[in-house]
């Protein structure tokens, strides 16, 4: 119990502000920010009684969005009890609609024309942190810059994405 109190301080906590962020960005009522990430301490807690997971920051931030899913699975419940014509409920079906799906292979097809577009060191560094997920710092390296022109890349890229893809919707 000593080791894993250990690795808890050690390997989780420092997490904490991360896994706030998260939070704050993948759900919608900031109110439950604190509870749902004492609900992930536990399931951490309790999962790494049996073992405890290396690398942490994979494994907690994957208990995280399973319990978000979960939390907005529970809340699209509907009681039976509670409706008195069933024909009343409308049930929604998990596939989009034809029209969703085209929209989407459209929105799919600009952004590959705009991404495409960018010069060729912001496009890498754009995909380094959106596709791949790394931070500033693994950019960097994985690029032999300095982070600051990993930032630069970023806002340039994002600018140019923002122009190419918004270009007359504001008009």
């Amino acid at each position: 119990m000593r080791e894993l109190k250990s690795w808890f301080v050690r390997e989780v906590l420092p997490l904490e502000a991360s896994l706030t962020q998260f939070l704050t960005h993948s759900w919608r009522r900031p109110d439950d920010i604190a509870d749902l990430r004492q609900d992930i301490y536990v399931r951490v807690l309790e999962s790494a009684q049996t073992e405890i997971p290396v690398p942490a920051k994979p494994f907690i931030f994957t208990i995280a969005r399973n319990l978000i899913i979960d939390r907005y699975r529970r809340e699209r419940i509907i009681p039976i009890e509670g409706v008195a014509d069933l024909e009343a409920i409308e049930i929604a079906t998990e596939a989009p609609g034809p029209d969703r799906g085209l929209i989407a292979r459209d929105e799919l097809r600009r952004l590959q024309i705009a991404l495409n577009d960018l010069p060729p060191r912001c496009r890498e560094a754009v995909i380094l942190k959106r596709v791949e997920k790394l931070s500033r710092h693994e950019i960097a390296v994985r690029m032999g810059i300095a982070e600051n022109t990993v930032k630069r890349h970023l806002t340039d890229a994002a600018r140019l994405l923002a122009d190419k893809l918004y270009e007359g919707a504001l008009s």
